[in-house]
């Protein structure tokens, strides 16, 4: 059987066997404004066009187990060594366990994917403006046991700059913690806000002591053929970005 599920591979020089990347919206069975690979199940889509989706994601791009599902909730903590196929209540997933899938959901809110440099320990974490303003990118790292400046992060697609307005309350809460997140927001016609998930993302991770970040090219709202967005479409699928590796480094 040809693979009708489509994901884009992370580009960021990973340890050999570890797998990641994100889905698009290509593949699935869902309908309508779920079209067609809605992998999340808390959106209002019929629960076995879901977890049809998720079979598909499993057998088609050949996860070793189903991925470790998180309740998210723009928070900032992180689940230590999951359960697969559960669900787990926390915006963000580490293992050091080969053969674990950390995968977080999305349809604008940024997905980060970290990695250790000899593939030992591997995260994925959800970052919406309240989680990434609250610290879930520097919670994950800190439940790293290997240092920052050893860890890989890959910024999946989410809802770029030119797309994403937000009020003064959203800047002055990423300003009040650190002065240098002005350079991320960009003020519009209409009073408000421009925000840059992807420059804040890196500017946290860099004072977290993450180093080498790779990814954030990509806009979930501007490219409706590969994504969903909530955004721009309210009731809408969710992509879901992924990361395990093969074997046993440890």
């Amino acid at each position: 059987m040809s693979s009708s599920v489509e994901t884009i591979e992370a580009d960021w020089p990973a340890p050999h066997g570890v797998i990641a990347g994100t889905t698009t919206r290509a593949g699935g069975v869902s309908q309508d404004t779920y079209a067609s690979l809605n992998l999340g199940a808390h959106v209002g889509d019929i629960p076995a066009n879901v977890a049809e989706n998720r079979h598909r994601l499993v057998t088609e791009r050949r996860l070793p187990v189903e991925p470790a599902w998180l309740k998210q909730v723009h928070g900032t903590d992180v689940v230590i060594d999951p359960l697969p196929g559960r669900e787990h209540a926390a915006d963000a997933i580490l293992t050091r366990e080969a053969n674990t899938v950390c995968a977080v959901l999305t349809a604008d809110c940024l997905p980060v994917l970290l990695v250790s440099s000899d593939g030992a320990e591997l995260a994925a974490a959800h970052a919406g403006w309240r989680g990434l303003c609250g610290g879930v990118l520097e919670a994950t790292v800190a439940a790293f046991r290997t240092p920052a400046e050893r860890v890989l992060a890959w910024l999946g697609p989410a809802i770029s700059q030119d797309h994403f307005e937000v009020g003064d309350e959203v800047r002055a809460a990423f300003v009040a913690q650190d002065d240098r997140a002005r350079e991320w927001f960009i003020g519009n016609a209409r009073g408000r806000w421009q925000a840059d998930l992807y420059g804040l993302a890196r500017m946290r991770l860099a004072a977290a002591g993450v180093k080498q970040v790779y990814g954030g090219n990509a806009c979930t709202f501007g490219d409706s053929a590969r994504f969903f967005s909530y955004r721009r479409d309210g009731r809408c699928g969710r992509m879901a970005s992924f990361v395990f590796r093969y074997g046993n480094t440890r």
